[in-house]
C-alpha cells in the first residue's frame, strides 16, 4: 500500500492530485509540521530533510514531490508525454522549472512578506519580484497551448497547480489579472472531480493553522536563535 505523509501545502498537494487522477489505493499519513511532526525520527527515517511530502511504496521510499511524481508516472505509466526524446526533454525541463524555480523563489517570498521576523525590503521585493517572473515564464507557455507539454495533460501540469492554488498567497490578490493563461490552467485542473478530492484531504485532520512561536520553532528552525 502506498502511504502520502501529507500536509495541506504546495508540494503534498501536487502529489494528492496525481495519486487520485491515478486511481491508486494509498494511505495518508498527517504530518502537522506546525506541530514538529516532521523532526520525528519515524519521519527523519524517510525524509532526512524533514520536509513534506513523501511517499513509501513497500519498500521504496521516495521524497521530494517533484521525485514523486515521476516515480508515480513511470509506475503506472500515465500521464506522461509522448514517448519521445524531444517531449521527454520538455517534461524534465519544466518539472525542474518548477521544483527549483517556483517553489524556492514563492516559497521564499511567502516567508520574507509574511513570517520574517524582521521586514527587509530588499528581500520582500527579490523574492516577490523572482516569483512573479518565473510565473510569467509559465503564462507564457501556456498562452500558446493548453497545457504545459501541449494538448495533453501531464504531470507537470500536476505539478505547476500545486503551486498556482495558493498563488493569492504568494503574489497577491491580483495574480489572475497578472497571469489569465495561468488562471484558465488553473481552474480547469480544480474542476477536475480528483483535484476536488484532493484539495478535500486538508478536511480530513485537524492540522494546526496558527503560526504562533512554537510553530515558528519547527518552521524555521535555523532561525530561532534570532528570537530572544
Amino acid at each position: 500500500m502506498i502511504k502520502l505523509y501529507y500536509h495541506p501545502s504546495p508540494n503534498p498537494a501536487k502529489v494528492a492530485l496525481f495519486l487520485e487522477e491515478a486511481g491508486l489505493p494509498y494511505e495518508m499519513v498527517p504530518v502537522d509540521t506546525r506541530k514538529g511532526d516532521q523532526f520525528r525520527p519515524e519521519f527523519l527515517a524517510i525524509n532526512p530533510n524533514a520536509k513534506t511530502p513523501a511517499l513509501t511504496d513497500g519498500d521504496v521510499t521516495v521524497f521530494d514531490s517533484n521525485a514523486i511524481l515521476l516515480y508515480l508516472a513511470e509506475k503506472t505509466g500515465q500521464f506522461l508525454p509522448q514517448d519521445t526524446p524531444k517531449a521527454h526533454g520538455e517534461m524534465l525541463s519544466w518539472l525542474m522549472f518548477v521544483a527549483t524555480g517556483i517553489g524556492p523563489y514563492c516559497g521564499q517570498a511567502v516567508h520574507f512578506s509574511r513570517f520574517a521576523p524582521e521586514k527587509i525590503p530588499y528581500a520582500i521585493n527579490r523574492y516577490a519580484r523572482e516569483a512573479e517572473r518565473h510565473w510569467g515564464i509559465i503564462d507564457e507557455r501556456l498562452a500558446t497551448r493548453r497545457y504545459m507539454l501541449g494538448d495533453g495533460y501531464t504531470l507537470v501540469d500536476m505539478s505547476v497547480w500545486g503551486w498556482a492554488t495558493r498563488l493569492s498567497f504568494a503574489v497577491g490578490e491580483n495574480w489572475a489579472t497578472l497571469f489569465p493563461n495561468v488562471k484558465r490552467h488553473t481552474d480547469e485542473i480544480s474542476a477536475r472531480p480528483a483535484a476536488q478530492r484532493a484539495m478535500a484531504l486538508k478536511d480530513q485532520f485537524a492540522f494546526k493553522t496558527e503560526v504562533d512561536d512554537d510553530a515558528r520553532r519547527f518552521l524555521f528552525p535555523q532561525n530561532t536563535h534570532l528570537r530572544a
